[in-house]
Order: C-alpha cells, then structure tokens, then sequence
C-alpha cells in the first residue's frame, strides 16, 4: 500500500508542475528549494512533502514516457 497525502500537498503539487512545467526536476533537493522560491508556505514540512510529491510526480512520469519510447 502507498502513503496517504494530504489533498492539500496534492493540489499544491499539482498547480506548481502545471504552472512551471519545465522548471521541476526528480532530484528533491532541487524541488525543495523551488518550492521555496515559488511559494510563501513557511513550514518546512509542508514545504518538503509538495517537493517530494512533485518529484514523486515527475518520476512516474518519467518512467511512464521511457516506457512508452521503448515499446515503440
């Protein structure tokens, strides 16, 4: 089973990646400290559950189109 997210972290997650589509990479790090840049969210926990759910988000993405070119 997978972890549960708060809807909050979600619709954060999401909006952020739809907004600046390019910007967001896999690394955690990277998201963390552009989270930071393109948010006011103060707290650091929030703040690090969006930047590990965008990462998470733009991992399976990843992996999905990787499958996808190599079927093809």
């Amino acid at each position: 089973m997978g972890k549960v997210r708060v809807s909050k972290v979600k619709i954060i997650a999401r909006k952020l990646v739809e907004t600046f589509p390019n910007t967001f990479t896999t690394d955690f790090n990277t998201n963390k400290q552009l989270v930071c840049k393109y948010t006011n969210i103060r707290s650091k926990h929030l703040r690090n559950r969006v930047a590990g759910y965008i990462t998470r988000i733009l991992a399976r993405k990843k992996k999905l189109e990787e499958s996808k070119t190599s079927a093809a």
